[in-house]
C-alpha cells in the first residue's frame, strides 16, 4: 500500500525522504521505483503554488452547518436577478473591491479579504448527505443517512487525518506522542511529563507555542454526537467506518441552557424550542464524556502505579484477537484499535490538558461575547482553544435541536424569519470572530477554516410556506475557506444568473477533501485499507485545486 507520509525533506532529485522510505510498498501492486518515477513524471511538474502549499496547515477547523445554507443569502447573491430569485434580502460590498455577499453578514463582509469563496460547488445528490460531503465515497444513497455504521460508508475526513498521522508516527522509528505528526511541531514536556499549556508569545502570536500533546485527541467533534439532540437517530458522516471505532471523533458534550425560542421550522409546528444555538449563557460548558472522567477515589498517582499492570491488557488483546476473527476488520486493525482505546483512555485520565482546552470559562467574557452567546459561537471558540492546545482536526457542527424535520439550516419554510433572526446573525458573529481571533494570535496562516455543508438551496423561492422557503439544491452552491495556505480575498468559480447552475470552474466535494489533505501535508492520493484490506483513496476521485491556494 502506498502511503506518502512523514518528513517532507526533499532530495536533490525531487524525491522526499518519505517517498524513499515508503516507495517499496508499491511492490504489492507490481510497481517498482522506475514505474513510480515515471508515474510522477506523467503527473507533470507541480506548480510552485502546489509545492509551497503542501503542509501549510498545521490544523483544520471544519464548520459544518447541517441542513445547508442558501448561497443566495450568503456568498453568491444575485442582485440583478428577478425578485423570485433574489428574494427579500440584498447584497452588500465587502473588504474586497467588487465582491458582494448577502446583507445579513455585515461582520463577515469586513473579513472577506482573508477568505476564499468557492461559488461553483456541485454534485448530483440534493439530500442531507453529510457522509457524502465529508468522506471520499464516490456515490450516495439517502437511505444511508440514518445508518452511521453501514459498511458501505467511507471514513470521515477527520478520522483519515488521525489515522494517517498515527500510521506515519508508527512507521518512523519509536512512536511519537499521540497528536504529533505531519507538518506539526513536536511537543516539549513539563516536569510532570505533560506538554506545557499553550501560552501566547511575547508578540501575542499563539502559533509559536501551539504544540501537540498525547493528551489532546487529533480528531474532535463539537458540541455532541451529530443529531443526538433531536427526535431522530444519530446521522451518518463523522465516523471512522472501516478504520475502526478507535478513529471516530472524540466527542464532547455541552451543558448549557437554551435562552431563545427558535422561529418555527414549519407552519404546523406546535412545540416551542428554547435552543442553545439561538442563545445560551456564560454558564454554558463543554466537557468530555462521563466515561472519560477519573473514577471517584482513584488519584492520578494511583492510576500511574496501575499502569504497571498493562501487561494484562496485552493478554486480553491477544484473546480478543483470537475471539473476534469473524470481525470485518483485519486482525492487525482489531489489535490497533484495542491499543488506541487503551492509550486514549490512559492519556485522558492522567492529564488535564483536554479538560483545560475545553474550559471556555477561562476566556474573558468579552471574548466569549465577541463570538456570540450561541452554541455555535461558543463551539467556534472551543475549536480555537483545541487547535491551540494541539488538536489536528476539530469539527464544529451547527446541529439540529429538539425537532429534526427542517432543523438548523434546512429552511424549507419560514426561510426569511429564520435567516434574519437566528441563522445569519449567529454565523456572522462567530465566523468573523474566529478569523480575527486566530489572526491576532498568529494562527490563521497555519489553521485551515472550512465552512461547508451538504449542498445549497433552490434558486427560485417557494412562496407557499409561511416565511417562504428554499429547498435542496446541489447543482450549484458555495463554500468558504480561510487560512492554512488558502488564498485571501478570492472568488473561485461562478454561477449562472439565477445561481442554479455552475457557469465555470466546477468544484466537487471530493476536490475540497483532496485540497484539505494536501494543505495538511497528506498526499491526496494516499490509500487506506478497507475491511478486506483493499486500498481505497482517501479523497475518492478528488483532485487538489491549486487555484484555492495563496
Amino acid at each position: 500500500m502506498l502511503r506518502l507520509l512523514g518528513s517532507q525533506r526533499t532530495l536533490c532529485d525531487g524525491l522526499t525522504r518519505r517517498d524513499l522510505l515508503h516507495v517499496g510498498g508499491l511492490g504489492a501492486f507490481g510497481l517498482g521505483l522506475t514505474d513510480w518515477l515515471r508515474l510522477q513524471e506523467a503527473r507533470g511538474d507541480a506548480s510552485s503554488s502546489l509545492t509551497s502549499a503542501f503542509g501549510k496547515a498545521k490544523a483544520c477547523i471544519l464548520l459544518f452547518p447541517y441542513g445547508s445554507p442558501p448561497q443566495h443569502e450568503t456568498f453568491d447573491p444575485k442582485p440583478e436577478a428577478p425578485a423570485e430569485i433574489q428574494g427579500e434580502m440584498k447584497s452588500i460590498p465587502t473588504s474586497v473591491p467588487g465582491l458582494h455577499i448577502g446583507d445579513g453578514l455585515p461582520l463577515i463582509s469586513q473579513v472577506m479579504d482573508r477568505v476564499t469563496v468557492v461559488r461553483s460547488m456541485t454534485h448530483p445528490y440534493p439530500c442531507h448527505g453529510v457522509a457524502y460531503a465529508v468522506t471520499g465515497m464516490p456515490t450516495y444513497n439517502p437511505s444511508l443517512e440514518t445508518r452511521p455504521r453501514d459498511p458501505q460508508l467511507w471514513p470521515f475526513i477527520g478520522s483519515i487525518v488521525d489515522y494517517v498521522d498515527s500510521q506515519s508516527n508508527n512507521r518512523s522509528g519509536p512512536p511519537l506522542p499521540r497528536g504529533e505528526g505531519l507538518g506539526v511541531r513536536a511537543s516539549g514536556t513539563s516536569s510532570d511529563g505533560n506538554a506545557p499549556s499553550p501560552q501566547p508569545s511575547p508578540e501575542g502570536r499563539g502559533s509559536s507555542s501551539r504544540e501537540l500533546s498525547p493528551s489532546i485527541p487529533r480528531n474532535i467533534g463539537l458540541p455532541w454526537l451529530l443529531n443526538v439532540k433531536t427526535d431522530l437517530v444519530p446521522l451518518a458522516g463523522p465516523y471512522a467506518s472501516w478504520l475502526g471505532q478507535a478513529y471516530d471523533p472524540f466527542w464532547t458534550e455541552f451543558d448549557g441552557p437554551g435562552t431563545r425560542r427558535l422561529p418555527n421550522l414549519s407552519d404546523n409546528q406546535t412545540r416551542e424550542i428554547l435552543c442553545p444555538y439561538a442563545g445560551t449563557t456564560l454558564e454554558g460548558r463543554f466537557r468530555v464524556a462521563a466515561a472519560s472522567q477519573l473514577i471517584d477515589g482513584i488519584s492520578p498517582d494511583r492510576l500511574h502505579r496501575r499502569r504497571d499492570l498493562l501487561g494484562q491488557f496485552d493478554d486480553a488483546r491477544r484473546r480478543l484477537d483470537a475471539e473476534s476473527r469473524s470481525s470485518t476488520l483485519p486482525s492487525n486493525s482489531r489489535t490497533e484499535n484495542f491499543d488506541r482505546y487503551r492509550e486514549t483512555a490512559y492519556s485522558l485520565l492522567t492529564s488535564n490538558r483536554i479538560h483545560d482546552a475545553l474550559d471556555i470559562s477561562r476566556e474573558p467574557s468579552a471574548v466569549r461575547e465577541r463570538y456570540g452567546l450561541t452554541l455555535f459561537g461558543q463551539s467556534c471558540l472551543a475549536a480555537r482553544r483545541l487547535v491551540e492546545a494541539g488538536s489536528k482536526f476539530v469539527t464544529a457542527f451547527w446541529d439540529g435541536y429538539g425537532i429534526f424535520a427542517g432543523c438548523a439550516w434546512d429552511t424549507h419554510a419560514n426561510h426569511y424569519p429564520r435567516l434574519k433572526e437566528y441563522l445569519l446573525p449567529g454565523f456572522d458573529r462567530a465566523y468573523s470572530a474566529l478569523l480575527l481571533d486566530l489572526e491576532s494570535r498568529g494562527m490563521l496562516d497555519d489553521t485551515l477554516i472550512l465552512w461547508l455543508s451538504e449542498h445549497g438551496r433552490t434558486p427560485k423561492i417557494d412562496s407557499k410556506p409561511k416565511g417562504a422557503g428554499r429547498h435542496h439544491w446541489s447543482r450549484a452552491y458555495s463554500i468558504a475557506m480561510a487560512g492554512g495556505g488558502t488564498a485571501r480575498g478570492k472568488v473561485v468559480g461562478s454561477t449562472e444568473r439565477d445561481g442554479g447552475d455552475v457557469h465555470d470552474n466546477p468544484v466537487s466535494p471530493k476536490d475540497i477533501l483532496a485540497t484539505t489533505f494536501h494543505l495538511l501535508g497528506i498526499d491526496a492520493h494516499t490509500t487506506v485499507p478497507n475491511q478486506e484490506g483493499r486500498p481505497f483513496p482517501i479523497a475518492g476521485d478528488g483532485q487538489v485545486r491549486p487555484e484555492l491556494f495563496a
